[in-house]
Formats: C-alpha cells, sequence, structure tokens
C-alpha cells in the first residue's frame, strides 16, 4: 500500500478535523475507522487504495451542512476542493464524487464504482452493541428532552427500518464480516425484549459510553 505523503498530510490536517464538529456518532473516531476499513477493503479487492482512503476521508464532510443530503454535500465539496486537481485527473476526481454520494445506507441504486461500494461497506460496520451506542448518542445529543422511553422507542423503530429482513440497509460486497454480523443482529432483534434491555443497560450509563472501545 502506496500513499503520497502529501496527500495524507492535506487530508489529516485540513479535511479531517473538521469530523470534530460532527455529532459524537461521526466523529474523528467514525471517519478514522471507515478509512481503516476501506484501506483494508481495497487491499483485498486490488484497488487503488489512495482512491479509497480520499473517498473514505471525504465522506461524511457534508455534514457540516446538515444530516440531511450530506452525502449530495460531501460530494459537491470533494468537487470543489481544488487541492485535488494537484493529484488527480479531473476523471477520477468525478468518480471519487460519485462513490461519495452513492455511500449512504439509505441510497435507491448501486454504487457507480467499486470505491462507492467499499466506503459504503466501510460505513456500515455492522455490529450490534456499537449501533446500539450510536443510535443513542445521535438521540441524546439531537433530542435531550426525550425520556428513557421515548430513547427507546426512537431506537427501535430504527432498527427495525434500517436492520430487519425488509430494512433499506444495502450490502454491495461479499467480503467483510458484515454480512454475518447483519444476519446474527437480525436473529437478536427477533427479542424485542433483549434489545430494549440491552438498551436501557446503555442509557443508564450513558455518561461512560465510547462507542469505539
Amino acid at each position: 500500500m502506496t500513499l503520497r505523503q502529501d496527500i495524507l498530510d492535506y487530508l489529516n490536517t485540513e479535511i479531517i478535523p473538521q469530523y470534530t464538529g460532527f455529532d459524537k456518532a461521526h466523529d474523528i473516531n467514525h471517519v478514522s475507522k471507515v478509512i481503516k476499513s476501506s484501506l483494508a477493503l481495497a487491499e483485498e479487492l486490488g484497488a487503488d487504495t489512495e482512491i479509497a482512503y480520499v473517498v473514505a476521508a471525504y465522506h461524511d464532510i457534508g455534514l457540516a451542512n446538515g444530516r440531511e443530503n450530506h452525502e449530495k454535500a460531501s460530494a459537491v465539496y470533494l468537487l470543489a476542493d481544488k487541492q485535488l486537481q494537484l493529484w488527480f485527473a479531473q476523471d477520477v476526481i468525478d468518480m471519487m464524487a460519485e462513490a461519495v454520494e452513492d455511500h449512504r445506507a439509505s441510497t435507491d441504486h448501486e454504487p457507480r464504482s467499486i470505491y462507492g461500494k467499499i466506503v459504503a461497506e466501510a460505513d456500515r460496520d455492522i455490529d450490534y452493541q456499537t449501533i446500539l451506542k450510536r443510535i443513542l448518542l445521535y438521540s441524546l445529543e439531537h433530542y435531550p428532552e426525550y425520556t428513557a422511553t421515548r430513547h427507546w422507542e426512537r431506537c427501535i423503530s430504527h432498527l427495525k427500518e434500517k436492520y430487519s429482513e425488509s430494512g433499506y440497509i444495502k450490502l454491495w460486497l461479499d467480503i467483510g464480516p458484515n454480512r454475518r454480523n447483519l444476519t446474527e443482529m437480525q436473529a437478536i432483534m427477533r427479542d424485542e425484549n433483549r434489545v430494549r434491555e440491552d438498551f436501557m443497560r446503555l442509557y443508564r450509563g450513558h455518561s461512560q459510553l465510547n462507542i469505539h472501545t
């Protein structure tokens, strides 16, 4: 894996630090994890790791303008970044922007390139406990007035809408742990009492939450 140092320096000083202003479910720890997973997937698939790194670094940058349509805002931001023209041809930049735009779980179309599939897969990070924690962190930050019951109702609604057998989440690659983890998570979700107990345990200890441990 070879990544040009000047590209790394730019991303690590100008792009990735912007994630410090986002919510706790989409902070620097999140983008770092997506970058790490994207690089591993790119290596396994024989894709360009440098392109995968850039796509991962920009994938949520549009959150600065709000959560709605953030993937489109992220793509616009990448396209407008003239610095990238020092290192990549325009057709590659266009492809990277498409990959960023295609990463969202609720997208209605298959990613247009392998890089869109890579960052989408890396962004999914399907792990039952991690997902519960991220849902709670987002809920606490954006709906601080909610009671514990309201937080739980939002959690189970989101889980069913996104991760159930009829949920909207889509996995585009047959490598990595996500398919196995999703099947296991769906089995757990059939026992709603267990999920509620797990969620409420997290809620009671939310002051000690750290979704990356």
